[in-house]
């Protein structure tokens, strides 16, 4: 016996709704033409992230939601692979899961505050980022509260190489010669302006290696 056509329908409506969820994060791609991304069953603050991030020609995917334990998490996160410049992309590397805003700060960032700074002091284009990550499940050093990167809110910024093949580290360029000096306190400057929380050589030992950047809350700048 044939079921009624009235069962069927909430059946396949049932169906459906299972497979749609865990789907909704992974139905992305970036149409490189018009360099915005296409995005289905998504929520509207990531779709306009998304949107945004697509705008600046970077190379991105986005990730599913995580959820670690401890307070720790990864919500509209994306893996940020390559970031649009003025004159193409340059790399990012060492870049795990980073919150979509954070990842459009740092493209910004990268592009008008980095990439420019290295042409107009250095007489070259950027050619890549090296970071030291961004999410981690940790407190801030020396308290028991979260750290951004628990949140995958912050990067940590080590080095920039140049096109000419130069590389410039935090560790090694911060009291190096006069160039190097003021490109790196150019772009900390920068970083600024556009992050809640900049943390570099002058705050502290432990940040005498990488310039942490952190996405949100008050503007704090050493």
């Amino acid at each position: 016996m044939r079921p009624h056509p009235a069962l069927i329908l909430p059946l396949l409506l049932s169906v459906a709704g299972c497979g749609a969820v865990p789907e909704s994060r992974e139905s992305h791609r970036v149409n490189r033409e018009a360099g915005v991304p296409m995005v289905a069953q998504m929520q509207p603050e990531a779709q306009q992230c998304h949107a945004q991030l697509g705008k600046t020609g970077s190379s991105f995917a986005p990730l599913p939601d995580k959820f670690y334990g401890a307070g720790c998490s990864a919500l509209n996160a994306v893996k940020l692979d390559r970031i649009g410049g003025d004159r193409g992309e340059f790399a990012i590397t060492n870049l795990g899961p980073l919150a979509c805003p954070a990842a459009n700060t740092l493209a910004s960032w990268a592009r008008f505050g980095v990439d420019r700074a290295a042409r107009q002091i250095m007489g070259s284009p950027l050619s890549r980022i090296e970071t030291m990550g961004s999410y981690s499940c940790r407190n801030v050093a020396g308290t028991a509260r979260l750290s951004a990167h628990a949140r995958a809110e912050a990067i940590d910024i080590a080095a920039f190489v140049l096109e000419d093949g130069r590389r410039i580290s935090v560790l090694d360029g911060w009291n190096a010669s006069p160039k190097e000096r003021e490109f790196l306190r150019t772009v900390h400057e920068s970083a600024c302006k556009r992050f809640g929380t900049v943390l570099g050589p002058d705050y502290n030992s432990a940040h005498r290696n990488h310039l942490h950047l952190e996405f949100g809350g008050n503007s704090y700048c050493r």
